[in-house]
């Protein structure tokens, strides 16, 4: 049963070192951990052009291609050694088959005297242990490095040292704005470290594709993930595109222009071809109108009636402009050109900022909370009154309860009776029985709606005695 014990992965060669019980060292790749990702689409598809051309990536940016003239077996995240001046080097295989020869070309590879360098055989667990030795060396070689070209006075930062496999020679990258006379520091390097020294100039943008990291877009930076050759990049390539000369807005994290700057560089030059050049404003009788702005990618054009400011802005199309300019070059002017190009500006719906990152959002949330739940206390107070026993209703003599159209029609009964008592008694008598009968009758209309708000009549009694009432 093998137990194995992993190690820190290597984020500068994307593999991580494995140990198992008997103590046999192995290694295991770790994806997604190394720089220059590529992605093999041709996996999938039988090679046209079959080729015994391996690509063998070391630490951090730096690949290589050789020849598996052994035709031994392999696959991606093999660990191979491969041939090297002197002696062998340690890799990872990161491409096979027929993409290998793209990648070549793409990077522009080409061998050293025209051939290839051999892949001698898989790497065997003493190479790995050796070559795990040679890594853990690699940043305290780094440290004091730095520490000899200080004391030596020389104008260079050492970024990187990487060991070969086999421990023998060692590469050190270094930054420098001139021309370095490092001959006494290699011969100082090589008494201090015992090994055969490799001094390698790189740039800025090189360093930052080796150190790693996240740009202004929040995604993996260009450098460190598929640029392999770095073009020059000027400021025209942001005058050209209309861009803000803001160097903290332009500057990578190498402190230099950023890369992507020229990706779109050849599609604005297109489209500045068919954009006419103005030296002058366009006339017309209303006045003259000066150029602004120009949107290159929407043939658009910006004017306005005060040169260099954006008053009275006017939009015109390009095919609009060429026509203006070619009446006034013939000498006319047109009588205006306010409102003869109408562009619609599409509409973009967004939410405020500052509504969603005010800070009494949460009060406000809070207090509505508040408020709901008291309308629901008050509702559960309404349905606890409501839901309490009722008083009965007084039964007839026929058992069926009292119902609303009785209470009506007693109500009625008394009021005609009233009525006929009061025109029947003397005038003087009448007035005081209508004052009395009036508030008789206001007394009466409050009794039946009292009945039906307890559930039952004021007055009981059934129906006909109601009506027998209503008769005398």
């Amino acid at each position: 049963m093998s137990c194995y014990h992993k190690t820190k992965p290597n984020i500068g060669r994307g593999c991580a070192f494995c140990q198992d019980c008997e103590g046999n060292t192995s290694v295991e790749v770790c994806e997604g951990c190394y720089k220059l990702h590529a992605a093999d689409w041709l996996a999938d598809y039988p090679d046209r052009f079959p080729t015994d051309i391996i690509e063998v990536r070391f630490k951090n940016t730096r690949k290589g291609y050789y020849r598996n003239v052994n035709n031994i077996d392999l696959k991606v995240g093999d660990i191979v050694a491969v041939e090297a001046a002197p002696g062998h080097d340690i890799g990872i295989v990161s491409m096979l088959g027929e993409m290998v020869l793209k990648q070549m070309k793409r990077v522009g590879f080409s061998p050293v005297g025209g051939e290839f360098r051999k892949l001698f055989r898989k790497a065997k667990p003493y190479d790995i242990e050796k070559w795990q030795e040679a890594i853990a060396l690699e940043h305290e070689t780094m440290i004091r490095s730095r520490q000899i070209a200080a004391a030596m006075g020389l104008d260079m930062k050492i970024g990187d040292v990487e060991y070969q496999g086999d421990k023998i020679k060692a590469i050190f990258y270094y930054i420098a704005d001139g021309r370095v006379d490092f001959r006494e520091l290699i011969k100082v390097f090589a008494e201090q470290f015992r090994i055969k020294i490799e001094m390698k100039q790189i740039g800025a943008r090189q360093e930052a594709g080796r150190i790693g990291g996240l740009g202004s877009c929040g995604r993996e930076l260009c450098c460190a993930s598929w640029i392999s050759s770095f073009t020059s990049v000027t400021t025209n390539a942001a005058r050209t595109q209309d861009l803000s000369l803001n160097p903290q807005k332009l500057a990578g994290q190498c402190g230099k222009l950023k890369c992507c700057l020229v990706y779109e560089l050849d599609s604005y030059i297109d489209a500045r071809k068919a954009i006419p050049k103005l030296h002058e404003p366009l006339h017309a009788l209303d006045g003259d109108y000066y150029h602004v702005s120009t949107d290159v990618l929407s043939r658009v054009m910006s004017f306005s009636t005060v040169p260099d400011a954006n008053v009275g802005t006017i939009k015109l199309t390009v095919d609009k402009v060429r026509e203006i300019l070619h009446l006034n070059r013939a000498g006319k002017k047109v009588d205006t050109i306010v409102g003869e190009v109408d562009i619609v500006e599409p509409e973009i719906a967004f939410a405020s900022g500052s509504e969603e990152d005010s800070i009494t959002r949460f009060d406000r949330a809070k207090r509505k909370k508040n408020r709901s739940k008291k309308r629901n206390n008050d509702k559960q107070g309404a349905s606890l009154k409501n839901d309490q026993p009722k008083e009965q209703p007084t039964e007839t003599p026929n058992g069926e309860g009292a119902t609303d159209n009785n209470d009506k029609h007693q109500h009625n009964d008394r009021q005609r009776h009233n009525r006929d008592n009061a025109q029947n008694r003397p005038e003087g008598e009448r007035r005081e029985g209508g004052n009395r009968q009036g508030h008789r009758g206001r007394n009466n209309r409050r009794g039946p709606r009292e009945g039906n708000r307890n559930g039952a009549p004021k007055n009981e009694g059934s129906n006909n005695n109601s009506n027998q009432g209503g008769q005398q």
